[in-house]
């Protein structure tokens, strides 16, 4: 028999255990030829956990993949984000998985230095029920560019912001907050 199996979403767990809370993201999993859902643990709340979940949004975490608007790669890219870090060949850039994680880290780099400000004054807050995190931050520029998020955060959720698929930067806000991206250094520069 053979079985198809369809990842069809993400959810955060939350376990207490010695006064430590741990969060796991899992994949919902469906088989296709049972009616049966079963959650795999998937992901750690850290950076690798945060960029895989972007990448599996984004992309379904595949590298050489372009969309109808010409996003590329893992983590759906524009040409102009590219051209910031001097990635202008991009058959190449599809080809290149290591230079996609290189352009990710950089672009989360530039991110938190253009955020630095915001970051401080609003990680724990709550705006329009959703508690803000560094990582939420992170994720929001990703979709929407930092400029829309700063707009997004000094207007206290007022200035709201969708891309072209209709997914919100309070959707991002929320689905990707609560991982540890202390590992990621504010560059205004960074260097891929």
């Amino acid at each position: 028999m053979i079985s198809f199996v369809l990842l069809s979403g993400f959810t955060k767990l939350k376990t207490t255990k010695k006064g430590k809370t741990t969060t796991t993201t899992t994949a919902t999993v469906t088989f296709l030829n049972e009616v049966e859902k079963v959650n795999i643990p998937f992901l750690q709340n850290d950076f690798v956990g945060f960029k895989e979940a972007v990448a599996f949004k984004e992309s379904q975490g595949r590298y050489r993949i372009v969309n109808k608007l010409g996003y590329l790669g893992k983590y759906q890219f524009g040409r102009e984000t590219l051209k910031r870090f001097r990635v202008y060949n991009t058959q190449q850039f599809l080809t290149n998985p290591e230079l996609q994680e290189k352009v990710f880290i950089a672009y989360c780099k530039v991110n938190k230095w253009i955020l630095r400000k915001d970051i401080r004054r609003s990680v724990g807050k709550t705006i329009n029920g959703i508690k803000i995190t560094e990582s939420g931050i992170l994720a929001a520029a990703h979709l929407s560019g930092a400029g829309n998020v700063k707009k997004y955060l000094r207007s206290n959720g007022q200035n709201k912001f969708k891309d072209a698929f209709g997914t919100s930067i309070e959707t991002y806000m929320k689905n990707f907050g609560g991982y540890d991206v202390s590992n990621i250094n504010a560059n205004k520069k960074p260097i891929v």
